[in-house]
């Protein structure tokens, strides 16, 4: 198991070094617009835009110029600064990162919670009623676009222009806040976020559990769980769901990831003060280290989360160690 894990996590070096020079590559390399100008202003004499191209290192090679930049992040986590307002990347990814790590981890509580409950009723009461009515809104859930959805959720249930005003709507979470800071605060203007965010995850899981435990409910060891005189409960939830769910944690462990990266669509269309929208404005503005740094960090996010999944894989399954 101990060597199981750690060619998981050398493979998630090589992976994070591979990403990171693909994305200097792209952000660097090969920018849509000169750093040095969104420094000094198109009117810069060249006198300036000289100083600015040494205090960036832009005088240096690009091989020198990645090192550089590499060893910052590894050593210090230090992805530079902003070019538009001369704040440290760092700083700004650590202010908005619980936002998005509190609007990810309720989002996957939703639809855990919700989908994976509807999935076992489908699988259960496959071709009847509940099995359609389920299958059906769920169709319909993944098939509204999240900015969409938020739309019409704020035009509907929003405190400050919903029809049915329930919800707090756009612009309600706090500035400054944190889950931590200001728990009500946050908890209640992310009710209406997490219901939208997970709306689409919560159908793909309920679809995802019914056809798992569908298949795994016509195996012969189901058969002869039955034959032993164990109730039908006991067979689905101790037999059929542990077996059914997991394949689950690997689109868990992705989706999740993905999340902690920023959720771009969900996190402009409420005003939340997230990574997402951090990158977001920062493509705007061309700010390239904020959108390389955010960049970086969601791929760290999808990296270590896939390898949490593959451990958790080799204890679920003893196969997968070897």
């Amino acid at each position: 198991m101990a060597g199981f894990i750690t060619r998981r996590v050398l493979w998630m070096v090589v992976l994070l070094a591979v990403i990171s020079v693909i994305n200097f590559t792209i952000f660097s390399v090969l920018p849509s617009a000169d750093p040095v100008l969104l420094r000094a202003g198109r009117s810069a004499s060249p006198e300036l835009v000289q100083t600015i191209t040494r205090q960036l290192g832009l005088d240096k090679s690009k091989p020198e110029q990645y090192l550089t930049y590499m060893k910052g992040v590894v050593l210090h986590f230090d992805f530079g600064y902003s070019y538009q307002n001369q704040v440290g990347v760092r700083q700004e990814i650590l202010d908005r990162l619980p936002a998005t790590a509190t609007l990810a981890l309720g989002a996957m509580v939703v639809w855990l919670l919700v989908g994976i409950p509807i999935g076992i009723v489908s699988a259960i009461r496959r071709g009847r009623w509940q099995d359609k009515l389920a299958m059906g809104l769920a169709l319909l859930a993944i098939s509204a676009p999240v900015y969409w959805l938020g739309l019409v959720s704020l035009y509907l249930f929003s405190k400050e222009i919903g029809v049915i005003p329930i919800f707090q709507g756009a612009g309600s979470y706090p500035p400054d806040g944190s889950i931590v800071s200001e728990p009500i605060a946050v908890v209640g203007s992310l009710l209406l976020p997490w219901l939208v965010l997970a709306a689409s995850f919560a159908a793909i899981y309920a679809r995802f559990m019914r056809g798992n435990l569908s298949e795994v409910l016509d195996e012969d060891y189901i058969r002869t769980a039955r034959a032993k005189g164990l109730s039908e409960r006991r067979v689905v939830l101790r037999h059929g769901v542990r077996s059914a769910i997991t394949p689950i944690v690997t689109i868990l462990g992705l989706d999740l990831g993905i999340l902690l990266g920023g959720a771009i669509l969900t996190e402009t269309v409420f005003n939340i003060p997230g990574i997402g929208r951090l990158a977001f404005d920062a493509i705007q503005k061309s700010d390239l280290p904020i959108v390389q740094g955010t960049v970086l960090i969601g791929a760290f996010f999808i990296i270590a989360l896939n390898l949490v999944v593959d451990i958790v894989y080799a204890y679920l399954d003893p196969r997968v160690r070897y």
